[in-house]
């Protein structure tokens, strides 16, 4: 992913990479060791993005070589090309020195003896533990309860700590009409029907979009949601990562599964009187996602969509100026202290780094991931090389060259990890032309009231919550008839209705699938996590 990884929506072309070759030779073990001049030798694997440069040519890395003292190989692979090769790997028991991005904490459970348990080695890595000891959360993403660390996350910084789910609306619309932004369902819907009927963007055409959703996947919630919904009924949804995408959520220090819930059902029946009235595109179940977002630029003249969804008001395009982030309205009987937001957060993931068990040169390879946790190249990886898309100007301050930087991603070259980087952007520093960090903090600040009316840990799973390999290959099992059975009905009763006389037979189906065995085995990791 790119910094706005979830958000790109397509890409022109895929940046020549080089392959992993056979399993069998991909790893380190039949690697020499040393140069002929005596440098320890180190590979490294990343996964990348495919509009960003090869890592060879960035400053960067050559700068990192030479201050580690090793000579380091780099293999670079894509996303589709590491999710076919990374079992088979793991299963071979052959991985590289060091892998950025490619393994995560469930990968380190099923095969802990590929990999370096990083919790006897902070006293190498001091980076890693400043970093841990001022970011607490970050070390609980990634230990299990025995205090094992086979993965290290990996932190943007703290303007990255909102959700990065944003409710948005076209203001310029309202303004027109004379109305304000909606804090009920009601007055939701009665703001959508005055897009629809009233020609807002002064056009005299009935071709006003009041609101549109993406379709939903059968592989769970996930970024952008229309059962971001949910949280006007008082459920925090956590849809950036986590069990949340499948439906479980934790009210009280009680986890349960919104699937079966009164307010789930109370979801889809209204987003099912907003399609019947066509105040959202009768074909939302079927809109492939390119057609979706070009929805919310259109010409660039001329504003089409009224309400979305989405990352921040980047996504309209030349038409951001008429669009505001919304607090999502209360459902009926919610009062607004009790209306909630996504829970998530954008700042840490937990699956940047990890060492091999194995590696001939381990001393020398945890210099360099110790590196990469520095200051120094953790902005470099995130916003590119010193000199070149980056300039250091003292005293935790940095200024990015923006449009250098988007002219390069744009031609497949992107000088810069961006969010895949493996390494921790401290509180202290500030980055200027970070447009991804100016434009989510632009609209996040809408949700603050909202996100404060819970309790981030009993009533949100908490994203350190994990289960263990066992349990989670029950999870998954069970949740893949789950979630077929309930994404299939949801989008029926969202489009054509009949949810009350369906309702009682489909929560027992999705009971007899596992769903209870599910969220009594998520109730054991989140007490175990959280207690």
């Amino acid at each position: 992913m790119a910094r706005r990884s979830v958000i790109t929506k397509a890409l022109a072309a895929i940046a020549a990479v080089v392959t992993l070759g056979s399993m069998a030779a991909c790893g380190s073990s039949d690697k020499a060791a040393t140069t002929e001049d005596g440098k320890p030798i180190v590979t490294i694997l990343i996964v990348k993005n495919t509009n960003t440069d090869k890592v060879t040519n960035m400053q960067w890395a050559k700068d990192l070589e030479k201050d580690a003292g090793v000579k380091i190989e780099w293999k670079e692979v894509t996303d589709d090309q590491w999710g076919q090769q990374k079992n088979p790997s793991m299963s071979a028991g052959e991985i590289e020195d060091i892998s950025l991005r490619a393994f995560n904490p469930d990968d380190a459970a099923q095969f802990p003896d590929l990999f370096e348990d990083f919790s006897k080695d902070m006293d190498k890595l001091p980076n890693v533990k400043k970093f841990f000891d001022e970011k607490p959360d970050a070390k609980k993403l990634v230990a299990d309860p025995e205090g094992h660390i086979y993965n290290l996350p990996s932190s943007r910084g703290k303007a990255y700590s909102g959700s990065g789910q944003n409710m948005m609306i076209n203001k310029a619309w309202l303004d027109k009409l004379g109305l304000e932004v909606p804090k009920t369902w009601d007055e939701f819907e009665k703001v959508l029907e005055a897009f629809k009927n009233d020609d807002p963007n002064g056009n005299g055409q009935a071709d006003e979009i009041p609101m549109n959703i993406r379709k939903l996947d059968t592989g769970g919630f996930g970024w952008y949601s229309p059962m971001l919904l949910l949280n006007s009924t008082g459920i925090v949804t956590g849809f950036n990562k986590g069990p949340s995408a499948q439906g479980i959520y934790v009210q009280g220090g009680k986890v349960k599964s919104f699937l079966v819930t009164d307010q789930y059902k109370e979801v889809i029946k209204y987003y099912h009187e907003l399609i019947s009235k066509g105040l959202i595109p009768a074909d939302w179940s079927t809109k492939a996602d390119d057609a979706y977002y070009a929805d919310q630029t259109n010409d660039g003249k001329t504003a089409k969509t009224g309400v979305i969804f989405g990352w921040s008001l980047a996504d309209f395009g030349d038409l951001r100026d008429q669009y505001e982030a919304m607090p999502v309205p209360s459902a009926p009987g919610v009062s607004a202290d009790k209306t909630v937001w996504d829970g998530s957060s954008n700042e840490f993931e937990n699956y940047k780094c990890s060492v091999s068990a194995n590696a001939k040169n381990k001393d020398a390879a945890l210099k360099v991931v110790n590196l990469l946790y520095s200051e120094k190249y953790s902005v470099q990886q995130f916003a590119g090389s010193f000199g070149d898309t980056l300039t250091d100007d003292g005293n935790g301050k940095y200024t990015e060259d923006a449009k250098k930087m988007q002219d390069l991603k744009a031609d497949n070259k992107m000088p810069a990890l961006a969010d895949r980087l493996a390494g921790w952007i401290p509180d202290s520093v500030t980055i200027d032309g970070d447009y991804d960090a100016a434009d989510i903090q632009e609209v996040n600040k809408a949700f603050d009231e909202q996100r404060s009316h819970f309790d981030p840990v009993k009533d949100y799973m908490p994203d350190y919550v994990r289960a263990d390999a066992t349990d989670s290959t029950t999870i998954s099992n069970n949740n893949t008839q789950i979630m077929n059975t309930a994404i299939q009905k949801t989008a029926q009763w969202m489009s054509d209705g009949g949810i009350d006389k369906e309702w009682d037979a489909y929560v027992e189906q999705l009971n007899n699938l596992g769903l209870n065995d599910n969220v009594k085995l998520w109730q054991k990791w989140y007490d175990t996590y959280t207690k």
